[in-house]
């Protein structure tokens, strides 16, 4: 197992300054950090998983330590497969840290070699939610002061575009 690598999954739909805040300050704690998009089948997304993985990676390019990848299934599985034990798990608040607490311990009932981290995002980022950002772009509001810029303008297209085929 690879200690200095974490993995930092999530959906990622859309990629949030908040997830920024996350990967930069744990890629100083870490000498790798994989982000790694989850198939996650109980949510309506936006852009697709190959979309979602090449905009992380557009936003990372000039990053060598930091891999975006895929994955679905178990993440302790995927977590075999990258060769490391350490899961990075981002909180807002008080209620992520609830589903965040049960998801941990269902990963270390699955397999108990795999550590959990919880990192606590700046308190600028503590009211961004993907939902929230979803919302308001499909209002018509700018999402500039809370996504990457590539972010922006994907997501603007991406929902324009659904709004007039409807």
């Amino acid at each position: 197992m690879n200690k200095n690598t974490v993995i930092y999954p999530g959906s990622f739909d859309p990629f949030t300054n908040g997830h920024l805040n996350i990967i930069n300050r744990s890629s100083k704690v870490f000498e790798k950090v994989i982000v790694s998009v989850a198939h996650n089948v109980s949510k309506k997304t936006v852009f697709t998983i190959d979309e979602r993985v090449e905009i992380i990676k557009e936003i990372f390019k000039d990053r060598p330590n930091i891999e975006v990848d895929s994955f679905q299934g178990l993440l302790v599985e995927y977590a075999k497969k990258v060769k490391t034990n350490t899961i990075l798990r981002g909180m807002r608040s008080v209620s992520d840290f609830e589903y965040e607490f049960q998801m941990a311990l269902a990963n270390k009932s699955i397999d108990d070699s795999v550590e959990t981290i919880f990192m606590v995002t700046d308190s600028e980022f503590t009211y961004i939610s993907s939902s929230l950002i979803k919302e308001i772009v499909t209002l018509g509001g700018s999402p500039k002061h809370l996504v990457p810029d590539i972010v922006e303008k994907k997501l603007i297209e991406k929902l324009q575009r659904k709004q007039e085929e409807n």
